[in-house]
């Protein structure tokens, strides 16, 4: 079973109510999970909390109550937190010493001080140290406190572990509770002299910085208080970027389509479209492909000190320094994190640091908790002339930052004038836009349904997953085909969507239909008393993005539940998917996931199990396997060929299965780990990968447990010259079992 949690402090305004539970739970799906959490689900936060466990392979889930002397991780005997970005910013040496530099530099003498979000404790320890609680013998000193309050009860229960580990857990009083419910008088003696907070995300504002500010301000801190940080500055840049047009304008990459399938015809483009907000992405990673248009420009300042307002606007006028298409504006920020401006810590990309003009101190090392941010400008972008002013308007509310960008000659860039698709519209990832627009990526699609339509007459067909792209492409190559999609993620969403496109694609909702109710098998009533000769999956399952590769063989599991209204000759589609890896020199990942030791000065060593460490564990351990674009994760190089370990062949039920394979190193070099992947076989000669050279999918890393130097033959003297991977998957659960051993 894979275990998901709802983690309220990545929720807008950090809160999550019964009947948003209720919603997920209904159609969990439909809930976009950032990362792993467990939700507290009552003010007896330390006695329960609620555990989201979700079956990979057939979508079903159920909440499960979690008592407070039994942990997740003993629950699920997996790292709780191993997909969260804990582990990453406590490995991130330049953020924790510009905190720890600004700490010490701003608390000077005994005070009350209030670390809202204190994850492990750091930022408390750092402060109680800064004020010599940690040479103290009393508990609490009348003139030095510190109060850290984390809502987040695995959290908390780490921290713990990690106070006690440093002899910290009488010099810091934690509080199991959001800080909006904080009450001075019950909870804190005092309103507190100093805030110590880190609530930013890529973007800043996304978790609930300002609504935190705002209430801390009013009820938690003395007037004028002290800050850690004190203020922060977002910047933007124009660029043009082909590759960032791909990811959000399917309507122009779908016209030089030649299938006649119309995914966004005109009338209902905004029906499909990614949703309007910034995304985070490592945009050094796209360096060479950026033409930049501008020079950076400050957008807002955002101060810590005082109660920010909940939303402002602003216009900055630039001049554009090329000529070029404005596709994208990328986006970061500059945190001061003590009042006299000497220390700072920056997300901006490296190729800021290189303009003359710039001033960004503080650009750190690769790290995958903070990266830059895209905002995409509608289509085709806009066109300007070098030295052409260019007005950008940017709003902020209370939890994000948008724009609209104009010159002097057009108007504000607006998009479509559609008619409003409501509560039907459906939000796809920018890659899941890209993969739909992709030329290549369609041809293979159409080509395979077109050839397996050929062996069929007046087939019944079913899509078993969320695709958007076959039941149209089916429906409009066979007059004769009738077409059951049975949208497992999208739902009604996805029966008002394919009535929306209905005309413009020449088809008739007779002949296509989406299952209102979901059985766990289906009948023969369901498919009108005909046998099933086609069954199709790209496949995709919708807000399941973010999952390793083998989490989508739930279409081998669908295949099988599904059986007994297949037709003898059925042609299913993939018919067999491939496990494939590769060794990799992955440095800046490795590093982002090691174990942790000393931090500052504080041991972190019993945080490892919990967040899931996969560098410098101990030879009996193993870290887990992570979801990842490899193209996104910082310096890395292929150390062999791709090689095949095992298949799995969606022509016969789902079973068990293993397989080995001998990955010989065809360069020298630091060897971190492997990066596994599937690739589908559509038919006998159609093959789409998924790869480490293909940017719209997610692979699955395993780092070793300690770094190899590898070598072919005759390169260099090396460690080892091969690993043997060994692979094993459980039908069960799901889940694929990873071995390895060095040559």
């Amino acid at each position: 079973m894979l275990s998901l949690f709802l983690e309220p402090r990545l929720l807008p305004n950090r809160l999550l109510s019964l009947c948003s539970l209720f919603t997920i739970l209904k159609n969990p799906s439909s809930f976009q999970f950032k990362s792993r959490a467990v939700r507290n689900m009552s003010s007896d936060s330390a006695q329960r909390m609620f555990q989201l466990k979700l079956d990979p392979l057939t979508g079903n889930s159920e909440w499960v109550v979690i008592e407070e002397n039994q942990t997740p991780e003993e629950k699920t005997k997996e790292p709780l937190l191993a997909t969260t970005s804990y582990l990453d910013m406590l490995n991130d040496s330049h953020r924790t010493r510009a905190f720890r530099q600004a700490i010490d530099k701003t608390i000077t003498k005994p005070c009350h001080v209030l670390d809202i979000g204190a994850g492990t404790g750091l930022l408390s320890m750092m402060a109680a140290r800064a004020m010599g609680l940690d040479d103290s013998s009393t508990s609490y000193c009348p003139k030095g406190k510190v109060t850290a309050c984390e809502s987040y009860l695995p959290m908390v229960k780490l921290m713990r572990k990690v106070l006690r580990a440093n002899g910290m857990d009488k010099k810091v009083r934690v509080i199991n509770k959001r800080s909006d419910e904080l009450e001075v008088g019950i909870d804190m003696s005092s309103r507190a002299d100093v805030l110590v907070s880190e609530i930013l995300d890529s973007e800043l504002l996304g978790e609930g910085l300002i609504p935190t500010l705002q209430h801390a301000h009013d009820n938690l801190l003395v007037e004028n208080p002290q800050t850690v940080p004190y203020r922060a500055t977002t910047y933007g840049q124009l660029v043009e970027s082909p590759y960032l047009r791909k990811l959000h304008d399917l309507i122009n990459n779908e016209a030089k389509a030649l299938d006649g399938v119309y995914l966004v015809p005109n009338g209902v483009h905004s029906i499909l479209q990614i949703k309007e907000q910034q995304f985070a992405m490592h945009c050094d990673a796209m360096k060479e492909e950026f033409k930049l248009l501008s020079e950076p420009f400050k957008v807002f300042d955002f101060e810590f000190w005082k109660r920010p307002e909940s939303n402002r606007k602003t216009e900055v006028c630039i001049k554009a320094t090329n000529d070029g298409t404005i596709h994208a504006i990328v986006s970061w920020w500059l945190l001061q994190l003590d009042n006299e401006g000497t220390i700072f810590y920056c997300t901006g990309p490296k190729w800021i640091s290189d303009q003359s003009k710039s001033f960004f101190p503080g650009i750190g090392n690769w790290c995958d908790h903070w990266k830059q941010c895209i905002w995409f400008l509608p289509e085709k972008g806009m066109t300007v002339c070098k030295h052409q002013e260019v007005f950008i308007g940017a709003r902020h509310t209370k939890t994000s930052i948008s724009y609209r960008v104009k010159t002097s000659l057009e108007k504000e860039d607006g998009g479509h004038c559609d008619p409003s698709p409501g509560d039907n519209q459906i939000f796809l990832t920018p890659e899941q836009i890209a993969i739909y627009g992709d030329c290549n990526w369609r041809l293979s699609m159409f080509n395979v349904i077109k050839n397996a339509l050929k062996q069929k007459v007046s087939p019944m067909c079913i899509v078993v997953d969320d695709s958007l792209f076959l039941p149209i492409a089916i429906a409009s190559l066979s007059k004769s085909a009738h077409v059951i999609a049975l949208f497992p993620g999208l739902r009604e969403k996805g029966t008002h969507y394919l009535q929306a496109v209905a005309s413009s694609n020449l088809y008739s909702m007779d002949r296509l239909e989406v299952l209102r109710t979901r059985n766990q098998q289906l009948t023969m009533e369901d498919t009108h008393q005909t046998k099933v000769g086609l069954f199709v999956g790209e496949p995709f399952y919708y807000g399941n993005e973010n999952v390793l590769p083998w989490r989508n063989l739930r279409f081998w599991k669908e295949r099988t539940m599904l059986d007994s209204v297949l037709s003898k000759d059925v042609l299913i589609v993939p018919c067999k998917g491939i496990l494939r890896a590769c060794a990799m020199s992955l440095p800046d990942f490795w590093r982002s996931r090691r174990c942790l030791q000393e931090i500052e000065g504080f041991d972190h060593s019993v945080a490892n199990s919990t967040l899931g460490a996969c560098g410098d564990l101990p030879a009996d351990e193993e870290g887990p396997c992570l979801p990842f674009p490899i193209w996104q994760c910082g310096e890395s190089k292929r150390l062999s060929d791709t090689v095949s370990i095992m298949e799995f062949d969606f022509l016969k039920p789902i079973s068990s299965c293993a397989g080995t394979a001998q990955v010989e190193f065809t360069e020298s070099g630091i060897c971190h780990g492997f990066v596994l992947w599937i690739d589908w076989m559509m038919d006998s000669s159609t093959e789409l990968s998924t790869g480490p050279d293909k940017r719209y999918w997610k692979q699955a890393v395993k780092l070793l447990n300690k770094p190899v130097a590898a070598g072919s033959q005759g390169l260099t003297l090396a460690d080892c010259s091969s690993i043997e991977i060994k692979a094993s998957f459980d039908p069960s659960s799901g889940d694929l079992n990873i071995k390895y051993v060095f040559f």
